[in-house]
């Protein structure tokens, strides 16, 4: 399932499947540089984000994560820089890197997620994620988890994703118990 968001200067809008009711809206919010109805590139980076297949790990802990396929229809670069939720006190953009000795070690992706034109970002557990700490409640399987991803020109895109159960003996995101990997904000 891939989610579409437009932003316009003065408010952010979920787009309709139509097209005719999409290029109608942004139209009517006077921006420049849509969406083409055949899915060509825009002109402009923050107009349109897609994040295909989201979903965060149902938890009763104190932290979960967000994973899925960001991509980049424009035809400029755009560069997440940070994440917020009402499901999370805080959001880290982690990326896994080997450390000295060879070991997978995450973290934060130093300047964001950028995304080249037309590029994707694939966010999986072991790898790159979008990293939700101090969850302040249960998150239930089948719930529905709104994120912002702030861009750096200061717009926010916002997309609602589902919580789903993790399959049993996979490990989605690595926890505090586990040696093998370490966190490091940078």
């Amino acid at each position: 399932m891939t989610h579409a968001l437009m932003i316009t200067p003065a408010r952010r809008t979920r787009p309709f499947r139509a097209g005719a009711i999409l290029t109608a809206a942004l139209l009517g919010a006077g921006l420049a540089g849509c969406t083409s109805p055949s899915g060509q590139p825009t002109d402009s980076a923050t107009e349109s984000i897609e994040f295909a297949d989201g979903w965060v790990a149902a938890t009763d802990g104190e932290s979960s994560a967000a994973y899925g396929t960001l991509s980049n229809p424009t035809s400029t670069e755009v560069t997440i820089t940070a994440a917020t939720s009402a499901a999370a006190g805080e959001m880290l953009l982690h990326e896994m890197v080997d450390d000295a000795d060879g070991d997978m070690q995450m973290q934060e992706a130093d300047g964001g997620f950028t995304l080249p034109p037309g590029g994707e970002l694939l966010l999986e557990p072991g790898s790159t994620h979008l990293m939700m700490l101090d969850v302040p409640e249960p998150i239930e399987a089948g719930a529905d988890i709104t994120i912002g991803l702030e861009l750096a020109d200061g717009s926010t895109v916002t997309v609602t994703v589902p919580a789903k159960d993790v399959p049993a003996g996979e490990d989605y995101h690595p926890s505090e118990s586990d040696e093998s990997m370490e966190h490091e904000d940078s």
